[in-house]
């Protein structure tokens, strides 16, 4: 189990701007820093979306600003020790694409960065982004990974497999509807290979990158869970856990694909296309990359996330 802040001041008189601070991840990391003393901008399109516990904090400082807004992101960075860019688009709407999203506006960002004189620049990006992807999303992530480190020298690259924890849009989901079907429809036959993370110790790892710079030359990370399901696997593990009986159905990713296009007209979409690109494919750390364990994180057990997800519903 990953140990707690340490509380220790480490971060007096140092700011540090997360983007992206009031998601599901990037709260997490604000909540984090703020507890090592560190003064954090939490920016956000809508800042009246951080937590009470987060907002209320010492030290914490919700802003709104916009990462397409280069002008309002050369104001937020400045004066900044580091800046996390946690922002994250799952569908495209307007002029929010991927590849505004995920490259153009994280290459800026860290453009701005450099020129503010920022020391850190850490990007979330996650497990499996590939440049030469077929999928839109996967491709934009991996491209955003190019634009950031030719734009910040020393940058720092976090991919996290899957995240999980109370309130995500993955776990919670199937702990959901496992208590509900009779039948849960499979991925494919199931065999997708998983990892997935607690979010808590993302955000611990990330904290720990920027408080103590133990990086130790490394400028890739990627924290995943401590052991690898496939995704039947994942389905019977949960099952078990909340001592429920399920049959799992396999579907093809044809048939996602339709439900997915179809169900990103809705307004509270369930699931998206890219969500159901990133199944497509293995979603588990490489080998001699370093992870949380390299940062001192022993990351927590998916028994442990399933039960706290249970309770919190």
């Amino acid at each position: 189990m990953a140990t707690g802040s340490s509380g220790d001041g480490r971060g007096a008189g140092r700011i540090v701007t997360i983007f992206g601070g009031t998601g599901f991840l990037g709260r997490r990391i604000v909540k984090r820093l703020a507890e090592q003393g560190f003064t954090v901008r939490a920016v956000s399109r809508h800042p009246g979306r951080v937590r009470d516990a987060v907002s209320s904090r010492a030290g914490v400082e919700p802003i709104k600003a916009d990462v397409l807004d280069p002008r309002q992101v050369a104001a937020v960075v400045s004066g900044c020790h580091a800046v996390v860019n946690a922002v994250s688009l799952y569908a495209e709407h307007g002029e929010r694409t991927f590849e505004r999203t995920h490259v153009k506006a994280a290459g800026d960002l860290a453009a701005a960065s450099r020129d503010a004189g920022v020391e850190q620049f850490v990007l979330i990006s996650g497990v499996g982004s590939d440049a030469g992807s077929g999928s839109k999303y996967i491709r934009a992530r991996g491209r955003g990974e190019d634009a950031v480190e030719s734009a910040f020298a020393g940058a720092l690259i976090v991919r996290p497999c899957v995240m999980a924890g109370p309130d995500d849009a993955f776990l919670t989901t199937i702990v959901k509807l496992i208590r509900l079907l009779p039948v849960y429809p499979l991925f494919g036959q199931g065999g997708t290979r998983l990892q997935p993370v607690y979010v808590e110790d993302v955000a611990e790892g990330v904290s720990r990158l920027i408080a103590d710079g133990g990086h130790n030359g490394s400028r890739i990370f990627e924290f995943g869970g401590p052991r690898v399901y496939s995704y039947r696997e994942l389905l019977q593990e949960i099952a078990f856990q909340l001592q429920v009986r399920v049959t799992l159905a396999p579907m093809p990713f044809a048939m996602w694909d339709i439900l997915a296009a179809v169900a990103e007209f809705l307004p509270a979409a369930p699931f998206n296309r890219s969500q159901i690109d990133l199944m497509r494919q293995d979603n588990v750390t490489a080998i001699g990359v370093p992870g949380l364990e390299t940062l001192g994180i022993a990351p927590r057990n998916i028994d442990e996330i399933v039960w706290m997800i249970a309770r919190s519903r």
